[in-house]
């Protein structure tokens, strides 16, 4: 479109009355069809389509609506209803990798109500209030369109039960607290018992774990003034351990036991503290026993007739 020609000398098209001729002057592509239109509207050529003033209206009006909502910090909402209304509300929601956590908890943390929209949801926020879940280690928050959350969350690793007082813990190996004792399969955990008994565990439990006949009896693994360890038995049987050289100790343990029987006496505790000697401590049951055999006196010899002379 070149100004200046195609209607004779002086003529060319006009703007609302203005002269818009200009020799050797083209307008670039993008501007021609706008400019043809405002010339054919200056002159008196175009009509506006139906309803124009009704949908300038409604333009200028949703604008100024869209400006005070961001102004008033609300255009997420905005956003938020408009695009759950239009097919992207969340209404599936997967939850891979969780045994420990409940359902319940993750979803608590997702925020969610009825007309949550997917474009619109804060997936990292959400990903952030899921690891504060005591059991959570590692979690991950994807979006699948167009109505969809996925979450996968990998789990802390339970290692055993630390008792202090009345107070019984899920602890990781590395002695960090998980969560409160309750109940179920965590009860097939090693129960430790003691202050200190976490740092020193790992090692020590790895030591009777060697020994599977004796790791299978017992109940409790008891950490004495934060020195030494003994162990309690399922049958009630004590085995105090030396501070020292307990590797020997629970090989020697374990060799008596397997030729004489010895923790499935009637006893209460074996104290294998001294280095020279070994201990047995019986049940008052078997004390009382003993002490009456001990005391029982023997039957009086029958005395020869006499004989007179």
């Amino acid at each position: 479109m070149r100004w200046g020609q195609g209607k004779g000398a002086g003529a060319g098209p006009a703007l609302f009355g203005l002269p818009l001729s200009f020799d050797h002057f083209v307008l670039p592509r993008m501007f021609r069809r706008p400019v043809r239109v405002l010339a054919r509207l200056g002159g008196g050529e175009f009509t506006a389509p139906p309803f124009s003033a009704a949908i300038l209206s409604a333009v200028l009006i949703g604008s100024g609506s869209a400006y005070g909502a961001y102004l008033g910090g609300q255009i997420d909402g905005v956003v938020q209803g408009i695009t759950a209304r239009t097919g992207f509300a969340v209404d599936q929601i997967k939850v891979v990798g969780n045994r420990e956590t409940s359902e319940i908890d993750i979803l608590d943390r997702l925020e969610l109500d009825g007309w949550t929209s997917l474009i619109g949801f804060d997936a990292e926020a959400a990903r952030e209030r899921i690891r504060t879940l005591p059991w959570v280690e590692v979690a991950a928050v994807r979006k699948v369109y167009p109505h969809t959350l996925e979450v996968r969350v990998e789990e802390r690793e339970p290692f055993a039960l630390w008792q202090q007082g009345n107070s019984l813990s899920v602890i990781e190996r590395d002695g960090q607290v998980i969560a409160p004792f309750s109940g179920g399969k965590q009860a097939l955990l090693p129960l430790i018992i003691g202050t200190g008994a976490p740092a020193t565990a790992p090692d020590f439990l790895a030591k009777v774990k060697r020994y599977p006949e004796l790791a299978a009896r017992v109940k409790g693994y008891i950490r004495v003034g934060e020195r030494r360890w003994d162990l309690k038995l399922e049958n009630g049987i004590t085995v105090k351990l030396p501070e020292d050289g307990e590797d020997q100790a629970i090989a020697e343990l374990v060799r008596m036991d397997r030729d004489n029987g010895l923790l499935t006496r009637d006893i209460a505790a074996v104290d294998m503290r001294l280095s020279d000697r070994l201990v047995v401590q019986l049940t008052p049951e078997a004390a009382t026993q003993r002490e009456a055999t001990l005391n029982e006196k023997p039957q009086n010899l029958k005395r020869k007739p006499e004989t007179k002379i």
